[in-house]
């Protein structure tokens, strides 16, 4: 169904299945207004994610007005969707004081006959002074769940992590799909182009297909961190995961006239049972 996008952030809020199920968690407590970004939905980190870099943690991107594209070049896509949205976003004065480069993003969104949801970022150099710049990128977005300790991750087994809670440390996952019983901050390496989030008590899973980003992080604040943010209910970690396609280990070099395209599809299926537990090996293996 219609997914709901604001010109603040580029920011997509809303993406729901045909039942009308909102798949897209946002907070009660979200704030939609400068300096703010969206707590919830898919905000998109740009040019810098985290705090690798000297910029506001995920960069300026997701806290400023963007405007609607009404003359995109020629996009090639690999859907028939007919149901779409471009989105533009050039430097402001002073973002050029804080970050000297400029630079055209364009951002689609699209709703795929199937009700996926695609985004595609393209980012051009656009500087006349010959100077490349490099920038580091996530799409940073908020899966609904029904209870966190009833989710796993498919598809980051025995991948190599830099943990986030231990000072970016390097680190290998193991073998076992992933699960939740505490705060996880991880940025995972050179991952699959396709990553599966299954919902036990919802009998729904989520796939995650990307393309030009080649790292996945996986977040949830946990109860302590929670209660700190102003901006989050303090129960509200049970209801939501963060997996997140990124480019964040290795910044991306745009030379002058260069451009970069990253994209994602959010799809949502039905879990496949096989003697009472999940399989997540058919959606993983699936197209």
């Amino acid at each position: 169904m219609l997914d709901l996008v604001y010109l603040y952030g580029g920011h997509v809020t809303s993406w729901k299945n045909d039942h009308g199920e909102e798949l897209l968690f946002v907070s009660s407590k979200a704030v939609f207004k400068p300096p703010k970004a969206i707590r919830g939905g898919i905000p998109i980190c740009f040019p810098q994610f985290s705090n690798l870099g000297s910029l506001e943690p995920h960069g300026f991107a997701r806290n400023r007005l963007w405007a609607i594209d009404t003359d995109p070049p020629p996009f090639p896509t690999t859907t028939s969707s007919k149901t779409f949205v471009d989105l533009i976003l050039k430097p402001s004065e002073d973002d050029l004081k804080i970050w000297p480069h400029s630079f055209e993003f364009r951002l689609r969104v699209a709703l795929g006959p199937g009700g996926d949801l695609l985004l595609t970022s393209r980012i051009r150099n656009t500087s006349t002074d010959g100077k490349p710049f490099t920038f580091t990128f996530a799409y940073h977005t908020y899966f609904s769940v029904s209870d966190i300790s009833e989710v796993r991750v498919e598809g980051l087994e025995t991948l190599d992590y830099l943990d986030n809670l231990q000072n970016r440390e390097r680190f290998t996952e193991q073998g076992d799909a992933i699960t939740f019983e505490s705060e996880v901050d991880k940025i995972y390496l050179s991952t699959p182009t396709k990553i599966a989030i299954l919902d036990h008590e919802k009998k729904r899973t989520f796939v995650l297909r990307k393309d030009g980003l080649p790292d996945a992080v996986v977040w949830n604040p946990w109860d302590k961190k929670a209660k700190a943010m102003t901006d989050f209910g303090d129960d509200e970690y049970k209801h939501m995961l963060c997996v997140e396609a990124a480019a964040a280990e290795k910044p991306i070099t745009l030379k002058p006239g260069e451009e970069w395209k990253g994209r994602q599809e959010l799809s949502a299926v039905p879990s496949s049972y096989c003697s009472g537990q999940l399989d997540p090996q058919k959606v993983l293996q699936g197209s």
